[in-house]
């Protein structure tokens, strides 16, 4: 199974476009959006063409292959225009022998980390910047970097997971980092 990754749309309808054309190309099976849907929030500006109603529509459209966990711009409301699931804290998926903690990243991150053991993921978006480090821990924390409003001169991106391989991908398909784990 091919699962793609992306975080931080924050209602972008240009970028949630680009994202779903990436989705086509790359022939993958799931989107797993890590938060921040809907609604850019008050630290941000707002993300090219902001039309939340139209990123829900585009989403929905899909919502069979849609799957999330909830951002910190995110609400009970986003949930009632979004037909798939985006209100739980984590999702926790597997991938080969590693647990993969999948969370935004305002609660559980680097400096305060959910029950995992040496070997396993924590993956979140949130900090808008892509990632992927490995703890004191033996932890390895992966982050796809915003889809919208990427930071520190960081790419449009996204994450493709296929078997043990994470793939950082720029919005065009180009690949500029990649990381198989054993």
């Amino acid at each position: 199974m091919k699962l793609m990754v992306a975080s931080d749309i924050h209602g972008s309808a240009y970028w949630c476009r680009r994202l779903l054309e990436a989705f086509d190309r790359e022939g993958a099976d799931r989107l797993l959006l890590l938060g921040d849907i809907l609604y850019h929030g008050p630290r941000n500006d707002l993300p090219e063409e902001y039309a939340p109603m139209e990123v829900a529509a585009m989403l929905n459209a899909r919502a069979g292959m849609v799957f999330g966990v909830r951002g910190n711009c995110d609400a009970e409301i986003d949930q009632m225009v979004l037909q798939f699931p985006m209100m739980a804290d984590y999702s926790l998926l597997f991938a080969g022998q590693h647990a993969v903690f999948a969370t935004h990243g305002h609660v559980w991150n680097k400096e305060h980390l959910p029950p995992l053991r040496s070997g396993d993921v924590l993956l979140h978006g949130h900090t808008h910047v892509p990632a992927w480090e490995e703890t004191a821990e033996g932890i390895f924390y992966l982050n796809p970097g915003s889809v919208s409003i990427p930071k520190e001169n960081t790419p449009h991106g996204y994450l493709l997971l296929e078997e043990k391989t994470w793939s950082w991908k720029r919005v065009d398909g180009e690949e500029y980092h990649r990381l198989t784990l054993a």
